[in-house]
């Protein structure tokens, strides 16, 4: 039986070879991203690996239906591969469905084992990084004078921070003060839509729409002309409009250099200073985009001036502000290509669309910014 298995995973990693043979076929591994260029066997990394550290982090893309747990499958895939191939031994943070949950496990970790050769992040991501789900990773709750005040912290990358920010007027309605000084903390831990959402529909039971306002914007003839969605939102807006508000909520994204050390700080502490960090998502390696006047299109942290920025994409922002060498694929990805792309990599076979980023400098990540 376990011949049996040998012999299926070598065909396996056979045809992965085969097949991503025929993609990517370019004699640089990183062509594209004009940062390293030679093969594989030209950098100053620990061959052969011999501790490797897989990061799944849970999510799914809310526009489809995939599974949360889909970054388990290739990680399974890869754990099989390092084993095999260099007898190396393998560990998986596993079930790390936020950021805090992953600084719980890293903290844990480099407790209990040295640091790794490779740390492998299998997840979604973009520009700015790999992401998980938004999360609340810090809030207040305050009276002062007649104001009270929501204030939430959320973030699904590291370094990017989600505020929240919701206001009223406690004199307003005693009922719906009574709501928020009881209920903030369910509140705090929840995500905008969710707040919004259950705020209005509270809203909806303490305060009458005014009738005339709503006559005059909802009437029967401008409501004749409209049909299913069209009515239905029409008289939504009427009803936000013709209904006296008794909160005001904001939300805004910013850089945070903290969250963003953080990070740097968890990945320099789990890989050893010939190891490698691979980000297998879509577009870590990929170009930054122009910057642009919009905040909030803007990649913040590829074109922020953290760890001597802006640099040319996330790998190299990482590899400057950790000086190890980083890694991650150019373009869209796929579970496929990140088991592809690392077992080409690792055999010292050429490929097109992976960045890889050797640092000009070994500075450590300011020990300002702890992991826990």
């Amino acid at each position: 039986m376990k011949n049996i298995v040998s012999l299926r995973f070598s065909g396996l990693l056979l045809l992965l070879w085969i097949f991503a043979s025929g993609v990517y076929g370019n004699q640089h591994h990183s062509m594209s991203c004009g940062a390293f260029y030679g093969r594989a066997s030209d950098l100053n990394l620990q061959r052969p690996p011999r501790r490797v550290l897989l990061v799944p982090l849970l999510s799914r893309d809310p526009y489809t239906n995939e599974s949360s747990r889909w970054p388990e499958q290739p990680a399974r895939t890869l754990e099989a591969f390092y084993r095999k191939r260099f007898n190396a031994d393998v560990t998986q943070l596993r079930n790390i469905w936020s950021w805090s949950e992953y600084y719980r496990k890293v903290e844990q970790t480099i407790k209990q084992v040295p640091p790794f050769d490779r740390v492998i992040f299998i997840s979604h991501g973009g520009f700015d990084g790999p992401v998980l789900k938004n999360s609340e990773y810090w809030h207040s709750f305050e009276v002062t004078g007649n104001e009270g005040k929501l204030l939430q912290f959320s973030e699904a990358q590291p370094g990017l921070k989600n505020m929240l920010s919701l206001t009223y007027d406690t004199e307003k309605n005693r009922l719906f003060s009574d709501y928020m000084a009881s209920r903030w903390p369910e509140l705090a831990s929840m995500k905008f839509s969710d707040i919004w959402r259950q705020l209005t529909a509270l809203e909806k039971q303490l305060v009458p729409v005014d009738r005339a306002c709503f006559q005059r914007h909802c009437s029967q003839d401008r409501l004749a002309i409209r049909q299913g969605e069209e009515l239905e939102y029409q008289l939504y807006l009427c009803e936000l409009l013709c209904r006296e508000s008794l909160f005001k909520i904001k939300t805004s994204e910013e850089l945070s250099a903290e969250r963003f050390f953080r990070f740097m700080k968890s990945l320099s502490s789990l890989t050893t200073t010939d190891g490698m960090v691979f980000f297998g998502a879509c577009n870590p390696g990929s170009a930054a985009p122009e910057k642009t006047t919009e905040p909030d299109k803007t990649e913040f942290l590829i074109n922020s001036t953290l760890a001597g920025g802006p640099h040319k994409s996330y790998v190299h922002l990482v590899s400057a502000a950790t000086g190890r060498i980083t890694a991650g694929p150019i373009g869209q990805s796929s579970a496929e290509d990140i088991i592809n792309r690392i077992i080409m990599f690792e055999t010292g076979r050429p490929q097109r669309y992976l960045c890889v980023v050797a640092p000009a400098r070994s500075d450590p990540v300011d020990e300002r910014w702890p992991i826990n």
